[in-house]
């Protein structure tokens, strides 16, 4: 899965522990979707997506679905 969780912080102003106290998890948890190294459950995707104001498919893409 592929994710523009980082374009999204920077373009709301957000460094990874703004965003992790935000949504209540871990700038480590941030750091790790952001890198690709970790796949976030549904519900920890849709707040990400929440946090932003925009839907889930505009900071998360599967692989292949460009």
């Amino acid at each position: 899965m592929k994710n523009r969780l980082k374009v999204q912080r920077a373009e709301h102003n957000f460094s990874q522990a703004d965003l992790a106290e935000k949504i209540s998890v871990s700038r480590q948890t941030i750091n790790s979707i952001e890198t690709g190294r970790y796949i976030p459950s549904t519900v920890l995707a849709l707040k990400l997506a929440q946090a932003f104001g925009v839907r889930v498919e505009e900071v998360f893409q599967l692989e292949g679905d460009d």
